[in-house]
């Protein structure tokens, strides 16, 4: 496997789709961005929510983790969240120093009405590709996805 991280030596045509993929990706990831359903949360306390729903209830640190943000900052978004009823701490079952972060039926409901938006407005995009162009979609989805949790 090539080295393309440095922009070193290595194949150009892997070299030009990795650079495709980067600029399409966060293009792509910008629009999405702004097909939100609650203008009044960030893409961070989104993401956050995200993380709960496909991960389960977490502790600050955990999530701190997952999202790649420091505590202090985790412990300030998870505030935040609590505040608009959208997450609530409960004990952790075996560190009573520790909460558990869990997202609320409110919650829920905004992700799956965000996922439905978004995924009806990436549908609509879609619809511009041809046959064998949905089969290439269709087999590039699991690598991305494997991609994105690298």
């Amino acid at each position: 496997m090539p080295d393309l991280s440095s922009g070193g030596p290595g194949n150009e045509a892997d070299a030009a789709a990795v650079n495709a993929l980067r600029s399409s990706v966060m293009r792509l990831s910008r629009r999405l961005k702004h097909q939100r359903v609650d203008e009044s949360l960030s893409p961070t306390e989104m993401s956050v929510l995200g993380t709960l729903a496909r991960c389960g209830s977490a502790t600050p640190g955990e999530l701190a983790r997952r999202e790649h943000v420091q505590p202090p900052s985790m412990t300030r978004i998870v505030a935040l969240l609590e505040g608009k009823g959208l997450v609530r701490l409960e004990p952790h079952p075996d560190d009573r120093r520790q909460k558990v972060v869990t997202r609320t039926e409110r919650a829920q409901a905004m992700l799956e009405e965000s996922r439905r938006k978004r995924n009806a407005w990436l549908a609509s995009l879609a619809e511009g590709l041809d046959e064998d162009e949905w089969a290439r979609l269709r087999a590039a989805a699991p690598v991305l996805e494997k991609l994105a949790h690298l």
